[in-house]
């Protein structure tokens, strides 16, 4: 998002009314178009009207839950990038929306401020980088290649979609590939310095579905115990 464009269309989706319009209000102020949906319904009814840049998504509401809705649109193909707002405490609930296909979560109670900096982080991982030179050769794991500052994903059949999460880990892991990773080096990578060890594993496990000829065998994304993970690319 940058002056010449139009602002990223935001939908907030939340069954707190008061939650709802001081979002709206707040990430308007920040040069954000907001929409919003009081439950899952509500949601699918204006995304299938409009298309939007970001959902930020309640895990717990009345029926369908952000959880359910969030794997149903997955499912669908849906690539939009979700932020989902998880109870504080509620740490299974991160790793199910992680497991889902999240981009990124933040607990409640929490600084509308940090909020609008997540959505900008989400935002630019999932803004196509502009053409890289010819020189900058994609990097080759088994028969995909990543092309490390486009931060995309290809395959035999194209693109492979990756989450912003799993985008922005792959170029960690790229940019020092052969380097063993700590989970905490990934968390800053990832500018999520607080993610605690189960959620990058769990990135990890979501990303070598992606990349791995069998994910319970990884090739290129190895565990090394006890320190963390490491890219061996290759053919």
């Amino acid at each position: 998002m940058n002056g010449q464009e139009d602002p990223a269309h935001i939908l907030v989706v939340d069954d707190d009314a008061r939650l709802r319009a001081l979002l709206q209000r707040f990430l308007t102020e920040q040069g954000f178009r907001v929409s919003t949906a009081e439950n899952a319904a509500t949601a699918r009814a204006a995304l299938a009207d409009m298309a939007f840049d970001l959902l930020v998504l309640d895990v717990m509401m009345p029926g369908e839950s952000g959880l359910e809705l969030t794997a149903a649109l997955r499912a669908e193909g849906q690539e939009v990038p979700i932020l989902m707002l998880t109870a504080r405490g509620a740490p299974d609930d991160r790793i199910a929306g992680l497991e889902q296909g999240v981009d990124d979560y933040l607990a409640k109670p929490f600084d509308p401020r940090e909020l609008a900096l997540r959505i900008r982080t989400i935002l630019r991982r999932a803004t196509p980088a502009p053409t890289a030179p010819q020189s900058l050769v994609p990097m080759q794991i088994g028969n995909r290649w990543f092309d490390i500052e486009r931060a995309e994903l290809r395959g035999p059949d194209g693109i492979i979609r990756l989450t912003g999460g799993e985008a922005a880990l792959m170029q960690a892991l790229a940019r020092r590939a052969g380097e063993i990773l700590s989970r905490e080096d990934i968390g800053e990578a990832l500018g999520t310095p607080d993610a605690g060890e189960r959620a990058i594993d769990v990135q990890v496990t979501r990303l070598r579905r992606k990349v791995e000829p069998d994910p319970r065998e990884p090739r290129f994304i190895q565990t090394i115990r006890h320190r963390g993970y490491v890219l061996r690319p290759g053919p």
